[in-house]
C-alpha cells in the first residue's frame, strides 16, 4: 500500500508517493538520490544513517517515510552553503576527524542537533549526543576536539 507523503528536506518541499513499509532512510537515498546518510546497520545502533527531524537526530533507518509526513528533515546535503561548509563539517575536516567518512554525515548531524539545542553543551551533553555513533577510524578524540573546535568558533 503506499501513501503519500509532503515533507521539507533540505528547505525544499517534496511530495512523493511511498511505500508503507519504506523506510526514510530509503526514501532520501533511493528517490531524492541524498546518499550521505548510510545504511551501517539498519538496526538504530550505529548512528550513520542520522538525519534531522524536526530538530531531533532520528535514526533514518527505523524510521518509515510515512512517519517523516509534515516534517523538516535536515540532511547532511543541506548543511553547507555552496562551496562553504557548515562550521561543523570546517571542524571536522580541521581536528581530522573525517577519516573514512562513512559516519561523518551522522556525526556531524548529531552534533548540529546537539548546538541548536544547547550552543554551550556540557562534555556529558557531548559524549551523550555522540554515544550512538559507532566510528571505527577516529578513535573519537578526533570527534570531540572538533565539536569543541566547533563551539569556539561559533563564539559560544
Amino acid at each position: 500500500m503506499e501513501h503519500q507523503i509532503h515533507i521539507i528536506v533540505n528547505g525544499e518541499s517534496v511530495t512523493a508517493r511511498v511505500a508503507a513499509n519504506r523506510t526514510l532512510l530509503e526514501f532520501l537515498r533511493d528517490e531524492l538520490d541524498l546518499t550521505g546518510a548510510k545504511e551501517g546497520c539498519g538496526d538504530g545502533e550505529c548512528g550513520a544513517c542520522t538525519v534531522i527531524v524536526d530538530g531531533q537526530p532520528v535514526r533514518s533507518c527505523l524510521m518509515l517515510a510515512v512517519e517523516a509526513d509534515g516534517a523538516v528533515v535536515e540532511t547532511i546535503e543541506g548543511l553547507a552553503d555552496g562551496a562553504r561548509l557548515h562550521p561543523i563539517q570546517q571542524a571536522f575536516v580541521e581536528a581530522g576527524a573525517v577519516q573514512c567518512g562513512f559516519c561523518t554525515p551522522g556525526l556531524v548531524l548529531a552534533v548540529k542537533a546537539l548546538l541548536d539545542r544547547y550552543p554551550r553543551p556540557t562534555e556529558e551533553q557531548i559524549k551523550e549526543a555522540l554515544g550512538g555513533h559507532l566510528c571505527r577510524c577516529t578513535g573519537y578524540e578526533t570527534v570531540f576536539r572538533a565539536v569543541r573546535a566547533a563551539i569556539s568558533a561559533a563564539g559560544r
